[in-house]
């Protein structure tokens, strides 16, 4: 059995629309049922109420009627209770009148049959077994008849078979209508939910849009209860998006600043002796490399599901054209496949950071070939850049994703390329894998989950 704190975070996590319709079905399945029961048996009281009445109104007739011969020494009859069904023998309607001894009359309709008696001053009614089995409905009471020394004990029955259809067709009726009701209620409250639910669906549609980058704010237009909590969240957006900007710019700024001394320190390094300009250049270079890292990881946006789509082929294509001049004047064949209609949730200075350094580090090595291809897969941007070059082992591999780390100081640049697209990669929450090319050389792979887009070119 699940403890009690797991049952309450499961009904913790109910949605507000499950909620409302699971209280009104317990409504529906506890409250109408209750309702209908109780319905039912103070509508069988009243009908065999009712019914008793009559049968009592017929036992005050035959009262009235009754008298004893003194002549003939036997009780007499003479009143017309207007119903022909007491003359008819077995007909579900009786009277009866006995004072238990040798002086009994009947209605015709009773034959030689008998009712069951119990004696009593008081007005009884009760349910007995008559003629045939039938189920009958009984009023009876004894009363002092001169000159009997016995109380005579009078008596009036008729079927309750028409009272029991009568109660049986109701009870049809009022169930039928009470699931009626419960299937109205449901579909009333399913109609309601939906309609008073709608806003809160509205702002969660319109918070999606501004995670997805095509909304900036939320749209206030909305019921009191839900106007004041997005105007909040605006404003924390608001104060988000600032000290984001603040951030970025401070730190764009600081690197930029540290430009001019580290360029005035490398010249003040080159007048030092020359056992110490190595020491010199070492450290500059490291200061240096530290800059040009956190000034790339500053002015990249991440998170591709706060930007807005934009248009890879219009981010990408002068960065490549550029690259592709670059790779014709050391006779590489840069070949690109760079679909027209592919839209993603970058930041556009992103995608060329991260496509710039990858691909320059292919023309690096490369001695005659270098291949790029963006695809979409899903919601997944799938980037790969092969080359033709010397390649590396897995080790290299694992290496060359180190910030600063060159495999090769002869070549120039500073080691940062592949470090600082691994740290976009990872702010983006994608995956950059480094393998043996088709070609011989390195193949870099980056998925990137950034919702890609795919809309109609239009010409």
């Amino acid at each position: 059995m699940m403890p009690w704190p797991y049952w309450q975070g499961r009904i913790a996590r109910r949605s507000i629309a499950s909620r409302l319709l699971v209280a009104t079905l317990v409504i529906v399945i506890v409250g109408l049922p209750l309702a209908g029961f109780l319905l039912s048996h103070h509508y069988r009281e009243s009908a065999t109420q009712a019914f008793d009445d009559r049968l009592e109104a017929l036992l005050n007739v035959v009262i009235a009627g009754v008298a004893f011969d003194r002549v003939e020494q036997r009780l007499i009859f003479d009143r017309d209770l207007g119903d022909p069904r007491f003359d008819q023998v077995y007909s579900g309607w009786y009277w009866q009148m006995t004072d238990g001894q040798q002086h009994t009359l009947t209605s015709r309709s009773l034959w030689d049959q008998r009712l069951p008696t119990h004696d009593g001053n008081t007005l009884i009614a009760r349910t007995v077994n008559g003629p045939r089995a039938s189920s009958l409905r009984l009023v009876e009471r004894d009363i002092q008849l001169a000159p009997l020394d016995q109380p005579l004990h009078i008596s009036v029955a008729a079927e309750d078979q028409a009272l029991m259809d009568n109660v049986h067709q109701f009870q049809q009726w009022l169930w039928g209508g009470l699931a009626g009701l419960g299937a109205l209620l449901l579909a009333v409250l399913a109609l309601q939910v939906r309609w008073g639910l709608a806003p809160l669906r509205r702002m969660r549609a319109n918070l999606l849009e501004v995670e997805n980058g095509e909304a900036q704010q939320l749209d206030t237009r909305l019921p009191d209860e839900l106007a004041g909590l997005a105007s909040t969240m605006n404003a924390v957006l608001a104060r988000d998006q600032r000290l984001i900007e603040r951030g970025r710019h401070a730190a764009g700024n600081l690197a930029h600043a540290l430009k001019t001394p580290l360029s005035v320190m490398r010249l003040l390094a080159r007048q030092a002796p020359a056992e110490q300009q190595s020491a010199w250049e070492a450290e500059l270079t490291r200061i240096d490399s530290a800059v040009r890292h956190h000034l790339a990881r500053a002015s990249a946006a991440g998170e591709g599901g706060r930007v807005a789509p934009v248009s890879l082929n219009e981010a990408l294509a002068p960065l490549i054209n550029g690259l592709a001049r670059l790779a014709q004047r050391r006779d590489i064949h840069l070949e690109h496949t760079l679909p027209r209609d592919m839209q993603a949730h970058m930041d556009a200075q992103d995608a060329q950071e991260i496509v710039g350094n990858i691909l320059d580090n292919a023309l690096r090595w490369a001695k005659g070939e270098v291949i790029l291809t963006l695809e979409a897969h899903g919601e997944h941007l799938q980037l790969c850049v092969s080359d033709d070059g010397p390649g590396m082992s897995p080790a290299d591999c694992q290496a060359a994703l180190q910030r600063g780390k060159r495999l090769d100081e002869k070549r120039s640049g500073s080691g940062l390329g592949l470090s600082i697209v691994a740290d976009l990669v990872a702010l983006y929450r994608g995956d950059m894998q480094l393998e043996r090319a088709a070609l011989g050389g390195l193949a870099v792979t980056i998925t990137l989950p950034v919702v890609v887009i795919r809309r109609p070119d239009r010409r």
